[in-house]
């Protein structure tokens, strides 16, 4: 966790409160708490300065066919700003119910207005998702609040509505507190819902654990994700080629592909 800097921000309505602060150079986004919800690093706003963003990144290691992705969360932007300047193929909708989110996100940490590619929608993502199904190529999931993730976006329902809001090769990507008590229950969770079509990607030590479900299993011989994650970090300033190190450590496999 990073320290909490000098305080550039703070605004609260309705029992919500959206705090700002910069420490070295590096801009956090806070929500009622010290706990980080997202950091952008200020002379490189378009970068991904946090370990488990670049991991929400990590769907490219399995599909070069997507198209479009759906976030429900928005933070401080960063995956959905670093999509918008680094893949330009991708179109985004960005679901985010707090319009205090949205505002600061704007006015602090550069995320673009709406565009042809990028369209920030302020409403309830869970009943989003229920009104959108098979309409996603990726669905990503960062909805933590200032206690942690809320239950209703924890339940067997949640995630069997994130399941069939994918369409026919969808990767589903939510990030999760290794630490949580409850973990291994959203896991379980997580495999029901997606046919234990699912692998898990540790960003830190215990930190943030990113974890993928798919809708129908995509290839995942390791020779093929190391050259792909070999192309990919060509293009992108990611640690694709460790994270697959990290894939193999952490899900099971046979030398020849993950399962």
């Amino acid at each position: 966790m990073l320290k909490f800097g000098r305080k550039i921000h703070k605004s609260v309505a309705d029992d919500s409160i959206v705090e700002v602060s910069e420490s070295n150079g590096i801009r956090s986004l806070y929500l009622g708490s010290v706990t980080i919800q997202s950091s952008m690093r200020v002379s490189a706003p378009f970068a991904l300065e946090l370990a488990y963003s670049r991991g929400m990144m990590g769907f490219l290691l399995f599909s070069d066919k997507v198209k479009n992705v759906l976030t429900i969360g928005l933070g401080g932007g960063s995956v959905p700003k670093y999509i918008h300047e680094y893949c330009p193929d991708i179109n985004q909708t960005i679901v985010e119910i707090n319009p205090q989110v949205i505002r600061i996100a704007r006015s602090h940490f550069y995320v673009p207005e709406n565009d042809a590619r990028l369209n920030v929608i302020e409403s309830d993502g869970i009943a989003y998702l229920l009104n959108h199904t098979n309409s996603a190529d990726v669905l990503m999931i960062d909805a933590f609040d200032s206690v942690g993730i809320p239950p209703n976006f924890c339940s067997q329902d949640f995630f069997d509505s994130c399941e069939a809001a994918l369409t026919n090769q969808g990767i589903f990507a939510i990030n999760l507190w290794g630490s949580d008590k409850k973990f291994d229950i959203y896991l379980q969770r997580i495999e029901q819902s997606f046919d234990n079509k699912v692998l898990m990607l540790p960003t830190g030590r215990p930190g943030n654990i990113v974890v993928f479900g798919f809708k129908h299993a995509p290839d995942l011989r390791i020779v093929n994700l190391h050259a792909r994650a070999k192309m990919l970090e060509h293009t992108h300033k990611i640690e694709f080629l460790s994270f697959l190190e990290k894939l193999c450590e952490h899900n099971p496999h046979d030398n020849k592909q993950l399962f």
